[in-house]
């Protein structure tokens, strides 16, 4: 990401989650452990939906670009934790502001993923004979890009207006990673323009996708209940 600053800080130190030397190791050990976990369940699931080919319908597309998203996402913030309980945990500006990009960028991501994975319930049980039209591979294609594209754009404006801050002397971030308010704390200039972005941004990201998930299980819920329960058992169809 070649975005310019003019920060005196070149460097942070990311404290972690505690400075307690004998909690260091046992951290380590399972924050190590959680993100095995973490890797060798996510890349197996998207391996498995990639070969299986009774897996290549739209739930299951949108549940590999989950695990795709989580994967990422662990990768962005685990690592880079882990160094910290070995050994004092100096992170770059820009790196910082590359983990600051790629952690807003696949945590929007995923917002958005569980949008989509609403509303494709919502068209496979309360729409199932215009299911496949509804949800056609173009469609869920779009719907793809679109979260990504949001992603994108949301990460690019929280990073732009962070890079734009002056961090004069401090450069201790109370924190595992960098995150948008540890940094705002340590800024020597004016952080009204970032704190109008994080309320723009997070509100939006917020509030789009509980609506379209709440309203989407809602009528989920009521389709199932208004079925006759004599054909409850065999009328839900669920690609």
């Amino acid at each position: 990401m070649a975005l310019g600053n003019a920060s005196s800080v070149k460097e942070f130190i990311l404290l972690g989650l505690t400075q307690q030397p004998e909690l260091q190791l046992p951290l380590l050990f399972l924050f190590l452990g959680v993100y095995a976990f973490s890797v060798v369940g996510n890349l197996g699931l998207t391996v498995l939906i990639v070969l299986n080919p009774h897996l290549h319908t739209p739930m299951y597309y949108f549940l590999f670009n989950l695990s795709f998203t989580d994967l990422c996402y662990c990768s962005v913030i685990i690592p880079r934790m882990l160094v910290g309980f070995v050994k004092q945990n100096v992170i770059s500006h820009a790196e910082c502001m590359t983990q600051l990009f790629f952690f807003c960028f696949f945590v929007i991501d995923e917002c958005y993923i569980l949008t989509a994975m609403a509303y494709d319930r919502y068209a496979a049980i309360c729409k199932p004979l215009l299911y496949h039209v509804t949800m056609s591979h173009q469609v869920c294609l779009l719907m793809t890009v679109g979260v990504y594209v949001m992603g994108f754009v949301e990460a690019m404006a929280h990073t732009a207006s962070m890079v734009h801050l002056t961090f004069c002397d401090g450069n201790i971030i109370n924190h595992y990673l960098c995150e948008i308010n540890p940094l705002l704390k340590l800024s020597c200039t004016s952080t009204s323009i970032n704190e109008l972005v994080v309320y723009i941004v997070v509100g939006f990201n917020v509030t789009v996708p509980t609506l379209t998930i709440f309203i989407s299980y809602t009528l989920i819920l009521s389709n199932i209940l208004s079925i006759p329960s004599a054909e409850g058992s065999c009328s839900i169809h669920i690609s």
